[in-house]
């Protein structure tokens, strides 16, 4: 119990020191509750993604949606597009990451890109 307790701590001295905060929750239950509310006590996430195939239409944690953790003060107001994935976490999570990583990627090429054209033209 006591290495359960640390841990909870220490996940809400994160959240409560952290200038900016996201969540991306795989799955729910437990764990999402415990970095929700972590993120309550600092007014909420700043940015927010959960992908699990829970539904909200049972009451479940799980299932609830960015709009209750919204009005719960879990995700702050104003924050820039909550995202629900209703998917199953292990098919979609590795093509979300894929696909940030090949957006930075591109977004870096193209910086390069640019510089070495001025290069040339020196």
């Amino acid at each position: 119990k006591q290495w359960y307790q640390r841990r909870v701590r220490g996940i809400n001295r994160m959240a409560v020191g952290a200038e900016k905060s996201g969540m991306i929750i795989l799955g729910g239950g437990v764990i999402k509750h415990h970095i929700a509310n972590a993120n309550l006590m600092r007014n909420g996430a700043d940015y927010t993604v959960y992908i699990n195939t829970a539904q909200p239409f049972d009451g479940s944690d799980s299932g609830a949606t960015p709009d209750e953790a919204v009005s719960w003060g879990k995700i702050k107001h104003g924050c820039k597009e909550p995202v629900k994935i209703y998917c199953e976490a292990t098919l979609v999570f590795p093509l979300v990451v894929a696909q940030t990583f090949a957006k930075y990627h591109r977004k870096k090429m193209a910086e390069h890109m640019l510089t070495a054209e001025k290069t040339q033209d020196e």
